[in-house]
């Protein structure tokens, strides 16, 4: 697999989702290249989820957001989100310093409020996603064991 280019690569990890999880994870990844031609994404294929963080250079570290996947939901990850505004409650979770909203369907990114907060998570960031330069999708890692990525059948 380490052959194929990245996009044949992360084709192929969504393809492991149910079709609804993989279509918001398509089209949110399309909306979101769409609006931040300059981002990097990088795609982590771990044992827990899928994960493509959204940053200005190759460090997962400087990543501002990310999709994370699972067999049931996507969410849309902050890593500083316990620092945004939120006065519609979006943001989910327990961290001290990430949070996250529960993408239902990809129009959840379109959502003014989720919109406030994907720009002030740049903005407290300082990072211009803008595209002086174009972004890449980079594979970090594909772990060889994993959880199944579409739900168990009980």
């Amino acid at each position: 697999m380490k052959n194929e280019s990245p996009a044949i690569q992360v084709a192929g990890f969504i393809s492991k989702f149910e079709p609804a999880i993989a279509r918001i994870v398509r089209e949110s990844r399309s909306l979101l290249r769409t609006q931040f031609p300059g981002a990097n994404e990088l795609v982590y294929d771990n044992y827990n989820a899928l994960a493509i963080g959204y940053s200005p250079s190759e460090r997962a570290s400087q990543a501002v957001f990310s999709l994370a996947v699972y067999p049931r939901w996507v969410d849309l990850y902050f890593m500083h989100g316990r620092s945004l505004p939120d006065p519609e409650g979006l943001l989910r979770g327990n961290g001290k310093q990430g949070a996250f909203v529960r993408l239902a369907e990809s129009n959840t990114l379109r959502l003014p409020a989720v919109r406030r907060l994907i720009d002030e998570a740049l903005k407290q960031s300082g990072t211009d996603f803008s595209g002086s330069t174009k972004g890449k999708t980079i594979v970090k890692s594909v772990s060889p064991r994993q959880r199944a990525r579409r739900p168990v059948k009980k």
